[in-house]
């Protein structure tokens, strides 16, 4: 009786343990984690923040610390999940692979301890290799390891051996490392109970070509990935002896021609795998346009064919049961009939050319579960009978086609739908509360970019616990989002949230306040809203995974607050274009240590730069903080470091000192904006390690010295702005690839640079400088050339005729230089010029009548030319999520991407020009010049004629023909000028009437001053309407040239004889009204007649005397 009840004691212990589980882990094994940490600490810098609760604590159980699963009964670590250990996923995202120096050496022994190990995870940690003598055979011992994953590290082939000793292996990842040659050899023949191996994206891997025995013992293996690895047909042979695959992966490798039907290995010799049912061959280079008999085995269940050409014939024999996948086929015919398939779950047509509306067959396939015809070009509605028969719809997504019409009442019957993806289309329409309210099964949502209209309360999302995706982007000034009409507390905890452009709060601008609640944020996109209040840092304190925040052009206040605590996670932070203003805080680097994006451009910043963003080199590849007040020098940190810069841009702040030195290397460098700044110095050698370089501005700065002759070996640079400093010398003729030159009020001097060699000039501004003696033939060879401006030089001769050739061209000035002689003909071959400007020169003659030929502003012409050209830094956003329970292949940010908030960094590139009216200097910038016209031939010494042509330039805005000898009228044709609304022709010889009709009768005196003889209504000389208009001065045949008029002596009496007649009129008036001045004029005159008296009196009596001697 004793042993029953001690019997039944063990027994209850027994189940007490089974069910609360054994309370600590072994010692030997938490002692075993804490050597693995100290190991991670001497390979790692900033390794404090790494595995945060493995401490060295008795009281702390290491069954509970993070990445570490054991046995809930004894307590044995049975789960490792140690990928990218050292947290540096943003080099696999980012850059494709780690750098050299962030590789290390593993030390296999370390895990010895664990002896009930089960999965061990090493992926992505970038190991180079394991130490001597501590390979995977180490791990031999531990007889219950069924699965490793060592992806994405820098393993090669001396791995193989190690691995093939560790028998219990069931899964064997290998993907993604530096495996080359033939692996399907005898290192792994011994892996027996092998399930799953997966070595796909190894590249340069092969298979050798030796019939059937290449995998004698695998004979459990159920899944082989061998996509990307340059797979060709012959290889396929060996894979005839794994007869229990049913997944298999031959995607991104380089088959084609379906395994050819008449070659050496036709596919059916892949109909020893009937237990097949996955095949993935996408992204090959299959060239036929046939894919008969396809799916040869009868069990197969997802065919995944997605390649590149051609169009389905037939899949009718053993046709898939559950999972059709033909996205990415660029198919151009309709949607072939899918009427074999009925039983289909999985339909993928995405990413196609099929047009026109939806066949009504694919309504009937009313097994589908998920349904995916993105990225097409379908139009048309949705058709409520049939689309409503899909009732057991999962996923649907119809994003970046044409479709149109109102959403179907019916969606919101479809209560199983988690992923709803209408992005993209044409949709109009108010979004159906209903919609939202009954599809609480939803995770991700997006409707982004249609022309929805009306307001969308977001409390409809409230009772979605399962949400995750939220996409609402809009472009629309009829769509509201409205997150504050009534207060609710969420059940969700969201991933993705992008309310871009759509009047989110637009009554209030709050920031939402659901976002307080919200702990699992990957991405917070909220550009374009005209929100209101405090930076939001809640959103940084709550959510540690962040990866992303837009908050571009609000009207946000107050300082950027940073988290309080390090967010590795964070890469991407956009808050420029507020009201931000104060100091930024020192320590950015500890608080975002893996930043890669910063733009905190356009607000009221202040202080120094902090010079811990010098030391985010390793991370940080684009940095704008333009259109500040910051001040100081630029640190050392950033101008020594931040190697991966690919985008800086400090332009319009208030920095000095000199930013380039010999240590300025960036060699990924691709746009510098410094304009707008107190620099000085000069382009020192740093900068010619910036081989990439492509755009650079340092204008309108305190810099000088010569253009570097390395400068034109930078073969990548395409705008190089240098207005505005002290630069001087001659500049060099090699630049090759330059697009944008701008060289502006400089101190160049010489001849002008032959710029022949650069095709692809759009626009060359050299105004401003010292450049002298004629323009070289061999100037420009650039048909594609928008701006030419060689204003206020020295410049003489002749113009080249090579001019003619520039048919592009809009904008020419030759302003403020020596030419002379005739305007040459040839210009008027420039039949697209919207301004021309040749004032301040010598040039005499005519003007040219072919000028009628110029555009001059025509539309037709000049249409969208000077564009706001947004420079594409080629910075993607990377955020990585997933909706992994989906069975249709998609990711947040290729899709979200596709919107009209591209948060590509751009910069914005804006041609400017200087034109004179009204002896004002006017520049004009950007999409302005696509209106702006105008002809100035001003200040110089042309004669005859005004050119009744001109009246054809119906589109201009702008002439100014003063200060020059032209004679005649102006003629009537011009009163048809009715866009103009420059005019002047002051100081010339001009006579007759003014016309008064349409715009002539704007333009004040100013615009004829110096032209006496003409006369009009909106000047004082006013025209006789009883008489002939005032006659043109001539000019008699023995005068010379400098005698240009004649006296008409009618008119100068009569001049004469009314100005007398008032000055004696006025003089006797004032007599009159002042007695003194009176008594005064009267005394004055009785002396002056006193004295002529007594002088005459004087002088008769003295000659009287005379003659009497």
């Amino acid at each position: 009786m004793e042993g029953l009840w001690n019997r039944s004691w063990i027994w209850a212990l027994m189940i007490l343990i089974q069910i609360h589980g054994y309370e600590c882990c072994l010692e030997k094994e938490r002692m075993g984690l804490l050597e693995f940490k100290r190991f991670l600490r001497s390979n790692t810098e900033d390794a404090d923040r790494l595995l945060p609760s493995w401490v060295n604590d008795e009281e702390s159980d290491c069954c509970y610390w993070e990445r570490v699963v054991c046995n809930s009964t004894t307590g044995t670590v049975t789960q490792l999940s140690l990928n990218n250990v050292r947290q540096i996923e943003f080099y696999h995202r980012f850059y494709g692979l780690a750098p050299r120096e962030k590789t290390w050496f593993l030390n296999v022994s370390l895990f010895h301890p664990f002896e009930e190990l089960v999965s061990l995870d090493l992926s992505e940690n970038w190991f180079a290799d394991s130490l001597e003598d501590q390979g995977f055979e180490k791990l031999k011992d531990l007889k219950k390891l069924e699965m490793l994953n060592i992806g994405q590290n820098y393993f090669n082939n001396s791995i193989f051996p190690s691995v093939g000793a560790l028998t219990s292996l069931r899964v064997l990842i290998l993907r993604e490392n530096k495996l080359e040659g033939s692996y399907l050899d005898k290192d792994l023949a011994n892996l027996t109970n092998l399930e799953v191996l997966d070595l796909g994206q190894s590249r340069s891997m092969k298979m050798k070509d030796s019939g059937s025995g290449k995998f004698p013992k695998l004979e459990k293996l159920k899944t082989l990935m061998l996509d990307s690895n340059e797979l060709e047909n012959h290889s396929l042979q060996s894979l005839r002896a794994l007869t229990s695959l049913k997944n298999l992966s031959l995607a991104d490798n380089e088959l084609s021609e379906w395994f050819p039907f008449n070659g050496k290995y036709p596919l059916t010799k892949l109909d020893t795998l009937q237990n097949l049912q996955i095949l993935d061959l996408r992204r090959n280079e299959f060239n036929t346009t046939k894919m008969m008999n396809v799916c040869i085995v009868k069990n197969w269940r997802e065919l995944i064919v997605n390649y590149d050409i051609g169009y389905l014939v037939s899949l009718k024999k053993s046709h898939p049961k559950k999972l059709l996948d033909l996205s990415n086929y660029r198919f151009v015919s309709n949607i072939f009939s899918l009427v074999p398939f009925n039983n289909l779950e999985v339909l993928d047509l995405s990413s196609n050319h099929f047009t026109g509306r939806i066949p009504p067959y694919i309504w009937n396939l009313t097994s589908l579960q998920a349904l995916s015809l993105a990225d097409n070009q379908l139009t048309g509605p949705l058709p409520v009978e049939g689309f409503c028969k899909l009732k057991n719809l999962r996923e649907l997504d119809l994003s970046g086609n044409s479709l149109d019409g109102m959403l179907p009442p019916c969606l919101s019957n479809m209560r199983s739908l988690k992923l709803l993806d209408l992005s993209l289309n044409q949709f109009t329409g108010k979004i159906p509360s209903s919609l939202i309210s009954n599809l609480t099964s939803l995770v991700y949502l997006d409707l982004a970019y249609n022309r929805l209209e009306g307001l969308l309360a977001f409390i409809t999302f409230s009772n979605h616990s399962k949400l995750e995706v939220v996409v609402l982007s809009s472009d629309s000034d009829i769509f509201e989002v409205e997150t504050e009409s009534t207060s609710w507390v969420p059940q969700f905890q969201l991933k993705i949230l992008s309310l871009a452009y759509c009047n989110l709060n637009k009554q209030t601008g709050i920031i939402p306040k659901f976002l307080s609640q919200q702990y699992d944020l990957l991405v917070v996109d909220l550009p374009h809203n005209d929100l209101k209040g405090e930076f939001p840092s809640v959103i940084l304190e709550n959510n540690r995974r962040l990866e992303f925040l837009n908050l571009r052009n609000n009207s946000l206040r107050g300082e950027f607050a940073l988290p309080p605590y390090p967010n590795i996670y964070t890469s991407w932070v956009d808050a420029s274009y507020n009201h931000l203003g104060g100091q930024l805080q020192e320590n950015m680097k500890e608080m975002f240590p893996y930043l890669r994006y910063l733009n905190l451009s356009g607000n009221g910043f202040e202080g120094h730069i902090p010079s811990s963003i010098g030391n985010q080199s390793s991370t940080l590849d684009t940095l704008d903080l333009s259109n500040n007040n910051f001040s100081g020098e630029v640190p050392v940190l950033l101008v020594e470091r931040c190697h991966r810069l690919v985008t800086l841009n400090l332009s319009n702040n208030r920095l000095h000192g000199s930013i380039f030195s010999t240590q300025f290397n960036k060699p990924e460098l691709k746009f510098l904006g410094l304009n707008d700044n107190y620099f000085t110095g000069t382009l020192s050698n740093g900068l010619s390690e910036c081989n990439q370089l492509w755009f650079l501005d340092v204008s309108n700065n305190y810099m000088s010295g010569e253009i570097p002759k390395w400068m034109p070996n930078m073969t990548d640079l395409g705008t190089l702005i240098l207005r505005n400093n002290s630069f001087h010398g001659q500049v060099p003729h090699e630049f090759t690839r330059l697009e944008f030159l701008d060289l502006s009020d400089n101190l160049f001097s010489g001849s002008l640079p032959s710029l022949s060699v650069s095709k692809i000039l759009v626009h060359v501004h050299l105004k401003g400088n010292k450049f002298t003696g004629s323009i070289p033939e061999d100037f420009l060879n650039s048909s594609e050339l928008l701006t030419l401006d060689l204003g206020g030089n020295n410049l003489s001769g002749n113009n080249p005729k090579s001019f003619s050739a520039l048919s592009s061209l809009r904008i020419f000035s030759l302003r403020d230089n020596n030419f002379k002689g005739q305007i040459p003909n040839f210009l008027c071959q420039l039949n697209k010029i919207s301004i021309m400007d040749l004032s301040s020169n010598d040039f005499s003659g005519p003007i040219p009548q072919c000028f009628r030929n110029l555009s001059f502003g025509n539309r037709g012409f000049n249409k969208d030319v000077f564009r706001q050209n947004s420079i594409n830094m080629g910075l993607e956003r990377v955020v990585i999520y997933i909706y992994r329970k989906s069975r249709i292949e998609r990711d947040f940010y290729s899709m979200h991407e596709r919107g009209g908030e591209k948060n590509n960094h751009q910069q914005d590139k804006q041609d400017q020009f200087e034109f004179i009216t009204k002896n004002r200097h006017n520049t004009y910038k950007g999409n302005i010049l696509n209106f702006m016209s105008g002809l100035d031939l001003s200040c110089n010494n042309l004669t005859g004629d005004i050119p009744y042509e001109l009246g054809q330039l119906s589109s201009i805005h702008a002439l100014d023909l003063s200060y020059n000898n032209l004679s005649g009228e102006i003629p009537s044709e011009l009163a048809g000028l009715n866009f103009l609304a420059v005019f002047s022709v002051a100081h010339n010889n001009l006579s007759g009437k003014i016309t008064d009709k349409n715009q002539f009768g704007t333009f004040d005196e100013s615009s004829y001053d110096g032209n006496p003889f003409l006369c009009g209504s909106m000047i004082k000389n006013k025209c006789d309407t009883n008489e002939e208009s005032p006659r043109s001065p001539t000019v008699l045949p023995d005068e010379g040239e400098g005698k240009w008029y004649d006296i008409d002596l009618l008119v100068f009496s009569a001049s004469f004889v009314a100005s007398y007649t008032i000055i004696l009129l006025g003089f006797a008036t004032l007599l009159y009204i002042n007695p003194y001045w009176r008594w005064r004029w009267f005394n004055l005159i009785e002396e002056f007649l006193y004295s002529c008296y007594y002088f005459a009196f004087d002088v008769l009596l003295k000659l009287s005397a005379y003659f009497h001697k």
